[in-house]
């Protein structure tokens, strides 16, 4: 088994493997390419993102941008980000339609082993869901392994530790429920 294919599985992998090095080299490269453009270069922009990211539809992310792979990001229609989004995709990372997020949100699946001695060799993965018609506030740490379900709403500043069930609103740190829509 390749150290993409354990990442990709959620086992422990080596992040310094050559091939993996390499892509994210290419999605740096193509992170700072899209960071770099005017605002109203539209057409490259989204060509750059097309080409970095699986998009099944109408989308917009403003800059600043930036991923560790790309290719383990599927987004759906309608899906808008405001500034500064981090999502470190070492496992699949999707998105359901008319989804929103605020600025500086940070999708994480990646992780790292509680033993000192493991951290220093290896880190892991658990890929993060978000469904339909969500809306995730400003500031929002979403961790690894987390579905939000559809129709949530996130407050901002969260950090969300645990799946969402959706059809409410959510909030804190941890994130809890707070009230049916």
């Amino acid at each position: 088994m390749t150290e993409k294919e354990k990442m990709l599985a959620g086992l422990p992998y080596q992040a310094w493997d050559d091939e993996l090095v390499i892509l994210r080299e290419n999605a740096k490269l193509l992170c700072h390419q899209f960071n770099h453009l005017a605002p109203n270069e539209t057409a490259k922009r989204h060509t750059i993102l097309s080409n970095l990211l699986n998009i099944k539809g109408q989308f917009h992310i403003e800059a600043n941008f930036f991923c560790d792979y790309g290719e383990n990001i599927y987004v759906g229609d309608n899906f808008y980000s405001n500034h500064n989004l981090v999502i470190l995709d070492v496992c699949q990372v999707s998105f359901g339609n008319n989804v929103m997020l605020g600025p500086n949100v940070m999708i994480a699946t990646a992780s790292h082993p509680l033993d000192p001695v493991a951290r220093r060799a290896t880190e892991f993965g658990k890929p993060i869901s978000i469904g339909n018609d969500v809306w995730i506030g400003g500031n929002v740490s979403v961790l690894a392994g987390v579905s939000i379900g559809d129709n949530s709403v996130i407050g901002a500043g969260s950090v969300v530790t645990k799946d969402i069930t959706g059809n409410g609103v959510y909030a804190g740190n941890p994130c809890k429920f707070i009230k049916s829509i």
